[in-house]
């Protein structure tokens, strides 16, 4: 039996679901986080995202809180960040659809495209780097890309998880939807923390103030 603050923050989510925004307003921002990737393919590079995202939600404490929302599609979780709230999302649609889901959500939760982070894979970034930034093009990321359709923006914030390019463009594709090597998941727990890490100071900065463009970037030592 889930633990009464967490039954009560499934149910206060539901109802604040419903009602399509949350009211009254508590005090504080309110981010939406959506991890990127394919439902079902969990291990897989292209399903990252969502890897940073369990770690985050079990960093919060609400890794057992997630519920079913069948309007957008998609898990949900609510957790503090101080005054913060943030609302994590998975999206139950595949990655090319994926911004079906982020943007309904956002939706039904008043926030605008600046208010929803982003966190998905990077080809062009080796295993280990990582980078946040606010806004940009898709880069090629059909997730991402889904994103920006659906929200009508490019302003959101991404997290961007290095999962390197194969040397042969031929096996890019394979690549992406394969699950990561004996080695590569050796690097994976400092890496999801280190990832967590960013976000979560990212978040609590842009609470306090105004949003700043700087890119932050990291990096797990081999």
């Amino acid at each position: 039996m889930p633990p009464l603050g967490r039954l009560r923050a499934t149910l206060w989510l539901s109802r604040a679901m419903s009602l399509g925004v949350l009211e009254p307003r508590p005090p504080g921002k309110r981010w939406l986080v959506a991890g990127l990737g394919n439902p079902g393919l969990p291990g897989t590079r292209h399903s990252v995202g969502l890897a940073v995202l369990g770690q985050l939600a079990q960093r919060l404490g609400v890794a057992d809180g997630w519920a079913r929302d069948r309007r957008c599609a998609a898990d949900l979780a609510l957790a503090a960040l101080g005054d913060a709230q943030l609302v994590l999302l998975r999206p139950r649609r595949f990655m090319n659809a994926n911004g079906r889901s982020v943007a309904r959500a956002a939706e039904l939760l008043g926030l605008t495209a600046e208010e929803v982070y982003l966190v998905h894979d990077e080809l062009d970034k080796p295993l280990g780097k990582l980078s946040l930034k606010l806004g940009g093009s898709s880069r090629g990321h059909n997730g991402v890309r889904s994103c920006i359709t659906f929200l009508n923006s490019d302003a959101m914030p991404r997290l961007r998880v290095g999962i390197g390019r194969p040397t042969h463009p031929d096996t890019v594709q394979a690549h992406v939807l394969g699950c990561f090597s004996t080695a590569e998941q050796e690097l994976l727990p400092p890496l999801l923390e280190r990832a967590t890490d960013l976000l979560l100071d990212h978040i609590r900065e842009r609470s306090q103030g105004p949003p700043s463009g700087l890119v932050i970037c990291g990096h797990v030592p081999a």
